[in-house]
């Protein structure tokens, strides 16, 4: 679903922010991507789905080279930034339909998965308030529906549970393994390591731009829990 292969990434002819990285995100995997603050992984997702661009390696989705057939790699994923980019001006349900419009989806599907996911987030009583009356919490369940509204194949998160409360980050989660056993795949960033934990099927470590561990969950952590294993990879390594 998503191939990096030697990726590597400079800001200034000093030093690169992410050095020669190659992984694969596979159908119905939840891949978490993790590493400490400026270790490179927003980077990353930007390149992966098109906003940054880069000259070393090859990134690829569905077999389709994000250089080469940009617009038809935007159509098969959605991309959920670290902070939402919404316009504030707009009811949730005229953002909503907007996102729907760009991706051509059609009436009935649109409306039966805005009331499904707003209904499960529970924000389907706010979406015809303006967008700039709501929380960051709000703002982000807003951007987590736009992500599903077109049925992408694979999903981009940057610290997708940020603002997030108890049950809507519980229902996300579902929502996330639904997508998953559907044949979709996510490739995420997080902080909070024990969801990463019991979420994900695999798992990558990076530090300093370069990945310093990648597999599954089990044989990244072994026998110990996930933060314990990455204190002592970024510690040591």
């Amino acid at each position: 679903m998503l191939k990096i292969s030697h990726f590597s990434k400079s800001y200034d002819s000093r030093h690169k922010a992410v050095d020669d990285l190659s992984l694969e995100v596979c159908s119905g995997d939840i891949f978490a991507f993790i590493g400490h603050n400026g270790a490179g992984k927003t980077t990353t997702l930007k390149a992966v789905v098109g906003i940054l661009p880069f000259e070393e390696g090859t990134i690829k989705i569905d077999d389709l080279d994000i250089n080469e057939y940009p617009l038809e790699v935007k159509k098969r994923l959605a991309y959920i930034p670290d902070e939402p980019k919404l316009y504030d001006m707009q009811t949730g349900a005229q953002y909503l339909n907007f996102i729907a419009d760009i991706f051509d989806v059609n009436a009935v599907d649109r409306r039966e998965r805005i009331e499904k996911y707003a209904e499960l987030l529970e924000i389907r009583k706010a979406l015809n308030d303006p967008i700039n009356s709501y929380s960051h919490g709000m703002k982000q369940k807003l951007q987590i529906i736009s992500a599903f509204i077109h049925n992408p194949k694979l999903m981009v998160m940057d610290e997708p549970f940020v603002g997030l409360d108890p049950k809507a980050a519980f229902s996300f989660k579902q929502l996330m393994r639904e997508f998953c056993e559907n044949g979709g795949a996510i490739f995420f960033s997080t902080h909070v390591l024990e969801v990463a934990e019991k979420l994900c099927d695999k798992v990558a470590v990076i530090k300093g731009g370069k990945l310093i561990a990648s597999g599954t969950m089990d044989e990244v952590k072994g026998d110990s829990s996930l933060e314990e294993v990455f204190l002592e990879l970024t510690e040591h390594e």
